[in-house]
């Protein structure tokens, strides 16, 4: 095992959104975890929504299946050590990743509008906490970033278990998002490569 930063260029066309999007040189394992497991984890929730009698709408099991597969997808891919080199690559500062992470108020905007009936004020709190949890674990040296974004992540829990609505099925769906947010995409980790992958 060892630690390449360096990352081969995103391919043409579809493929190099792809490459943007997991990071370029990901490895067959990388790739199947992160396509396999979300679509899994989205099945899953339909099936404990169905048998479990949310009287939910089509609409309402469209979104939930989308954010549980983005959820889950958005954790793992945002671990891996393709996605850490080329988030963190040179050049992305706190300006790339707070935008990065402002881009999500969109879908905190669709969990409320589906299952909160449009309630602003959520998406204000829950939003402004990932903001400014971005803004300091972004502002933490790097040698606290990873204490600090976990104990910013474990307040999230407390705060989405005691203090802000969900859905019924869906109480999993802030503490997940955070997750990927918070600890997933703002942490910068050495991309841990394997032996038989030299060239990626």
């Amino acid at each position: 095992m060892r630690v390449n930063w360096n990352f081969p260029l995103p391919r043409a066309g579809y493929k190099g959104l792809i490459d943007k999007s997991i990071g370029p040189g990901a490895t067959k394992d990388e790739k199947n975890l992160q396509l396999f497991v979300p679509l899994l984890a989205g099945l899953a929730l339909i099936g404990v929504a169905y048998f479990g009698r949310y009287s939910w709408s089509w609409s309402q099991y469209l979104v939930a299946y989308v954010l549980a597969v983005d959820m889950v997808g958005g954790i793992i891919t945002n671990s891996t050590s393709s996605a850490k080199r080329w988030f963190h690559r040179e050049g992305r500062g706190v300006k790339q990743h707070l935008g990065f992470v402002a881009i999500h108020f969109a879908q905190l905007a669709l969990f409320s509008w589906v299952f909160l009936g449009s309630d602003l004020w959520w998406v204000f709190i829950t939003g402004s906490y990932m903001m400014i949890s971005a803004g300091i674990i972004l502002k933490t040296s790097l040698h606290m970033r990873r204490p600090v974004a976990l104990s910013l992540y474990a307040l999230s829990v407390v705060l989405t278990s005691h203090y802000l609505d969900s859905a019924p099925g869906l109480e999993w769906f802030l503490p997940l998002f955070y997750l990927k947010l918070l600890v997933c995409h703002l942490l910068k980790e050495a991309p841990f490569r394997p032996q038989m992958n030299a060239n990626s």
